[in-house]
């Protein structure tokens, strides 16, 4: 289903809640919003669609990934840059890192551990921060 965009601050600066297997469900809405959003928007985390569980998708060129409670465990080549959000208005500049490391479950709930870099990498830090409750 698709759903709506959350604008709330207070709401989006809440730390996300470990998400299980009676989730799964989300990663289809966040699945539907990506699509509808697909002309701006390349990820999104739960909090954006008004549950506060820790599950994000992100785009990967021609598939979208969902990472349940991913927790990024390395990272290096830090780099500053700007960055937009459907929640937010305009942009706003932020520290991330080239390359990342992230422990995750995918939607047959195993675990997963995978290295990311470029686009993608900050894509998902990006979408991690909002599970942190931090707004860019």
């Amino acid at each position: 289903m698709i759903k709506p965009i959350m604008k709330d601050i207070l709401f989006l600066g809440q730390k996300c809640q470990p998400a299980g297997k009676e989730d799964l469900y989300i990663a289809n809405d966040l699945r539907d919003t990506l699509q509808a959003h697909k002309d701006r928007c390349v990820g999104m985390a739960a909090n954006m669609i008004d549950y506060k569980k820790r599950i994000i998708i992100v785009s990967a060129g021609f598939v979208d990934m969902i990472l349940i409670n991913p927790e990024i465990v390395g990272r290096s080549g830090e780099y500053e840059t700007e960055e937009g959000c459907l929640s937010l208005d305009g942009v706003r500049k932020t520290k991330r890192y080239k390359d990342i490391e992230v422990k995750f479950l995918n939607e047959s709930v195993e675990e997963q551990r995978q290295k990311f870099s470029g686009f993608i990498a900050q894509n998902i830090q990006h979408q991690c921060d909002h599970l942190e409750g931090i707004i860019i």
